[in-house]
């Protein structure tokens, strides 16, 4: 594997919530309000090399949509920066620098991230008309050719988003995101919205393009099986840090972290053991508000092993063969 082509460094995203209308009163009267903030992203770095597929997983709400709209370039961190190729391409402040080409988002709701009014041709060549990259007259063949090789007719250029059903419309999102020859592509929860059957083949789209294209790609997913199937890497990601990330097969075969393990026992198996069926086991208790997070490690309320020093300090990534585990009891 080639060097370090996209690095995230010690970022973080805090937003603060509008006011309720009641508190918007108390502040116009002098009184006390409290100052509220939602720590989306806590510190979190990351590194991706050329041709790799990093998988990102974690529960909704854990900040990982968030982390990849940073990744991307789209949203600006509170803290840290973005650097692709080890040039700047995000960080804080109103006007931070972005590289809008070279980074690429495949959407959850294709649905919604195509402009129903705009054909598919049109949708697919919009950007690369745009930003130079092929001349009006070369449209038509672009699309025809990036149709094709997301395995849709060249001839649906001429329809319109309704009349496609949610795969199709995947296919289409990611034919628009590949039109523009971007170097890495950031793919959040792209077959969550999709029946399983149709999950499976655009899963097997992604597999083949990234061997065609060698694809550099952040694969952000709830779901454990999805990930295994495309990704080399994968960082298990806990209310706003990262808890856990090595080696696909190190992270499935042995978890060092409680959370990871928990993901992976509440994945639902058809399987018999001692002449028992194995349906699944959800984690316990419910995902703190990132309003108020607990304080040291993040998971300890959930956590069957935890102890008092978990509760009050924070645990550094720790590094064991090819994986690294946020836990006081990970071995090193």
């Amino acid at each position: 594997m080639s060097a370090t082509f996209l690095e995230l460094s010690a970022v973080s995203k805090r937003f603060s919530p509008r006011l309720s209308l009641g508190e918007r009163i108390a502040a116009a009267l002098g009184g006390d309000v409290e100052t509220r903030t939602v720590h989306a992203v806590d510190g979190v770095s990351l590194t991706i090399k050329a041709g790799e597929a990093l998988g990102l997983v974690g529960e909704s709400g854990c900040g990982k949509t968030t982390l990849g709209r940073i990744a991307a370039g789209s949203m600006a961190p509170s803290e840290g920066i973005v650097r692709l190729d080890g040039v700047p391409v995000i960080g804080p402040g109103p006007h931070p620098r972005k590289l809008t080409t070279r980074i690429q988002t495949v959407f959850q709701d294709p649905f919604a991230s195509l402009d129903p009014r705009m054909r598919i041709g049109d949708i697919i060549a919009e950007g690369p008309i745009a930003h130079g990259l092929v001349s009006k007259d070369a449209a038509a063949a672009l699309v025809g050719e990036w149709l094709g090789r997301v395995g849709l007719d060249p001839s649906f250029a001429s329809r319109y988003p309704h009349m496609f059903s949610g795969g199709q419309r995947q296919r289409v999102a990611i034919a628009r995101a590949l039109a523009m020859k971007p170097d890495i592509l950031v793919c959040d929860e792209p077959v969550a919205s999709l029946d399983v059957s149709i999950q499976a083949q655009i899963v097997n789209l992604f597999l083949q393009l990234r061997r065609e294209l060698g694809l550099t790609m952040l694969f952000i997913s709830h779901d454990l099986g999805v990930v295994r199937h495309i990704c080399d890497r994968v960082a298990i990601m806990y209310l706003g840090r990262i808890v856990e990330i090595g080696a696909a097969e190190a992270i499935y075969g042995d978890p060092r972290h409680p959370y990871t393990r928990a993901l992976l026992d509440s994945v639902p198996k058809l399987v018999i053991e001692d002449g028992t069926n194995v349906v699944f086991k959800p984690i316990q208790g419910e995902l703190p508000s990132p309003l108020s997070p607990p304080r040291g490690c993040h998971f300890h309320p959930r956590c069957p092993i935890a102890m008092d020093r978990c509760r009050g300090e924070i645990p550094a990534l720790k590094a064991s063969g090819t994986q690294s585990a946020a836990c006081h009891l990970a071995p090193t």
